[in-house]
């Protein structure tokens, strides 16, 4: 008797398997409770993630999203409700690095997938010929040949040289091993795919190819993000964690925060319509029940009024805020420097750097890991003196510098008001709490030990003290690591209202679009005007490594005619609809996807059917899209000669 294969699993690096529950061909939450310690972060939340769908889970910090993970992974028990799973489900996740041994990258990554570790293992060892020709099929039906070209590929878009990979893990820093860990599970493909914050350890580049990377991905995504740019372009649907309930929006980001916003609109006009009922129902009862001509009324009245369902708007959030400190305005240029070189001992990292800042500058340093923008920046705060050339700054000049080691390296036994205290003690504590009010640190965050508060408060507490003496050159290295969405969008507006120079490496596309007004490539050992925008940089990362060659001279347009350009604006607007009409196509699609009742196991045909118009759909949704982007262009091209 042939003894049979082993299921299809890969594991290692991938969290334990969460309870499998029979009956559901989809991730199903049904009214769901959890509390910690007494206080309830879930309260009959439910929610359906159709298969194959990529799902964005997104809420204010603390709200549970990472409880939520928890608790689909069958890592913490319910107090009530259930969660369902396909039969044999497998579901993957980094929890925790990849520990510093002597094992390679590349064989952690391939380690990763253990039904290939297993049957080469055997391999070896078999003699039954049968039992050989069974694993040499099933090999061959995993694609076993190329898994090491696949985990080399994934390796190199987390930012991995060949050279690193074949190095062991010991080698390298907890942050970098955590990228050998997502390396791990994407490698291994799990059905479901649970990502919380993976572009916290990645730079620009590394975020890009990740977001890329999740678009093409074969099986179901969630991932706690908030980096709004990978909402928009990774996930197709949104689930909202507020107030204890889930809430499956349908659309990238952008669309569910108008969906949202247009949700609370209706609920806030209907709120105070049914208050100026209630009132009116009051008024009648308060003028006429002592009348006995009126006391049926009257009852009846109050009846209504104790029937009457309060509509709950959602509270508005407090605000979120950073309050930079303004510095006094300095001559032109507050740094220059001539033909300089910096970099560590005999090793030179950049040379022949000829840069000016000014004080209104908004600098984005792009390029990947190791070519010397961590290097740049230090040279520009002072913390690297020039190994020749010379630098020239003004003899005024402050620097305020955030890189995200210097959020580790707080005093977890002290309050942000005792770090405050022991750099402006004399200021007094008054205008001490107002400074930290002024970063969103309340009161109670005031007085609370740093090693109990948030990545996010600790963050602001690392912002804050960076720009104590009212810098008037900002030196932010990644200042968005646990930073939820509103916290982001207030450090946009910080920046944009702040009268400093700002020198931004992050890789939050947003917010280098929202800020940054000039782009700098380090690269090759220089430092160059980045000519292009930043999603010329994103299609040139994606694209190839190297940048386009520059296109011969081509020959002067002719001019079209009024009839030719009225026949160009006609085509661009008839693509639109067309993509319009697909949208409306796909949004109806995902509501019917989203029905729970299509999911029972007598409707499976029906499923499959609706599941396939879906993918059909969005394939030309993808196509209608390129011929509208394609129709625009040509139609600037034209309106420019």
């Amino acid at each position: 008797m042939v003894t049979p294969l082993p299921a299809r699993h890969h594991t290692p690096r991938i969290d334990a398997p969460a309870r499998i529950m029979h009956g559901t061909p989809m991730l199903r939450i049904s009214d769901i409770s959890y509390s910690v310690e007494g206080r309830l972060l879930l309260d009959g939340a439910s929610a359906t993630i159709p298969t194959g769908h990529k799902v964005g889970l997104v809420g204010r910090n603390g709200t549970g999203k990472t409880t939520l993970f928890k608790l689909i992974r069958n890592e913490l028990t319910l107090d009530s409700g259930n969660i369902e799973l396909p039969r044999g489900a497998r579901i993957g996740g980094v929890s925790q690095e990849v520990p510093g041994n002597e094992v390679s990258l590349l064989d952690t990554v391939l380690a990763a997938d253990i039904e290939r570790a297993s049957l080469l293992s055997e391999a070896e060892t078999a003699s039954d010929p049968h039992r050989i020709a069974e694993i040499q099929t099933r090999l061959s039906d995993i694609d076993a040949w190329s898994a090491e070209a696949r985990a080399s590929s994934i390796l190199k878009g987390l930012g991995f040289t060949d050279e690193e990979q074949r190095m062991p893990c010991s080698a390298f820093s907890g942050g970098w091993r955590m990228r050998v860990a997502l390396a791990a599970v994407l490698f291994s493909q799990p059905d479901y795919l649970l990502l919380d914050e993976p572009t916290n350890y990645l730079d620009l580049e590394g975020a890009l190819w990740l977001e890329a990377y999740l678009v093409k991905y074969p099986h179901t995504v969630l991932i706690v993000s908030h980096d709004r740019e990978l909402l928009n372009r990774s996930v197709g649907a949104i689930l909202h964690l507020e107030d204890k309930k889930l809430t499956y929006y349908t659309g990238p980001y952008d669309q569910f925060a108008r969906q949202r916003a247009e949700k609370r609109a209706l609920m806030v006009s209907a709120a105070k319509k049914q208050d100026a009922r209630r009132a009116h129902l009051q008024s009648f009862v308060d003028r006429f029940k002592a009348k006995a001509s009126k006391a049926k009324q009257a009852q009846s009245r109050v009846k209504m009024l104790e029937k009457m369902e309060t509509i709950r708007v959602p509270e508005d959030a407090a605000r979120t805020v950073f309050t930079f400190p303004t510095p006094e305005e300095l001559s032109p240029p507050i740094i220059a420097t001539e033909d300089a070189a910096v970099g560590y001992g005999n090793h030179i990292v950049l040379q022949g750097l000829n840069l000016r800042i000014d004080q209104d500058d908004r600098i984005a340093l792009l390029g990947r890991n190791g070519e010397g923008k961590s290097t740049l920046s230090k040279f520009l705060s002072g913390r690297l003196p020039a190994a020749r050339g010379k630098m020239i700054s003004s003899n005024k000049l402050r620097i305020g510098f955030f890189a995200q080691h210097q959020v580790d390296e707080l005093r977890v036994e002290e309050t942000p008001l005792q770090h405050l205290m022991r750099e402006r003690g004399e200021e007094g504590q008054a205008r001490l709490r107002a400074r930290l009010a002024g970063f969103g640190l309340m009161a109670a965050q005031a007085e609370t030990e740093v090693g109990r508060l948030s990545g996010g408060q600790k963050a602001r507490l690392s912002l804050l003290l960076a720009t104590l003496n009212a810098p008037h050159l900002l030196i932010l290295d990644e200042p968005t690591n646990h930073l939820d969405i509103e916290s982001r969008e207030a450090l946009v507006e910080a920046l944009t209202a702040y009268t400093g120079a700002v020198i931004l490496v992050s890789h939050d596309m947003h917010l280098l679009s929202m800020v940054a007004d000039r782009l700098w490539l380090v690269k090759d050992g220089h430092v160059n005007p980045y000519d292009d925008d930043l999603e010329a940089y994103r299609r040139m990362l994606l694209g190839t490594d190297k940048p386009p060659e520059k296109p011969a001279a081509k020959p002067k347009p002719v001019k079209l005619t009024r009839e030719e350009l009225m026949a160009l604006r006609a085509e661009v607007r008839k693509c639109e609809e067309r993509v319009e009409k697909i949208n409306d196509m796909r949004d109806k699609l995902a509501t019917k996807l989203a029905d729970q009742a299509l999911y029972d196991t007598k409707r499976a045909g029906e499923l499959e059917t609706w599941n396939k118009k879906y993918a059909e759909v969005m394939e030309a949704l993808d196509r209608a899209e390129a011929m509208w982007v394609a129709a625009l262009e040509k139609l600037e091209k034209a309106q420019a000669h």
